[in-house]
């Protein structure tokens, strides 16, 4: 197994490879994004709902 990791070609257009902490960054405004969203779900009336994770399929 002499496989190695080779990094994308690119880096959103700049031409060279984007390192670990760009990469790190941008993973993480994405995820503050969703969790900035998700929140605003939540918050909104009608957004949060009353059981468990899951239970709104009526299974039984």
């Amino acid at each position: 197994m002499s496989e190695e990791f080779e990094p994308p070609v690119g880096g959103g257009g700049t031409g060279r490879p984007k390192g670990l902490p760009e990469q790190m960054e941008e993973l993480m405004a994405a995820l503050n994004a969703d969790l900035s969203a998700l929140d605003a779900d939540l918050q909104s009336p009608g957004g949060a709902r009353s059981g468990p994770p899951g239970a709104e399929g009526g299974a039984a």
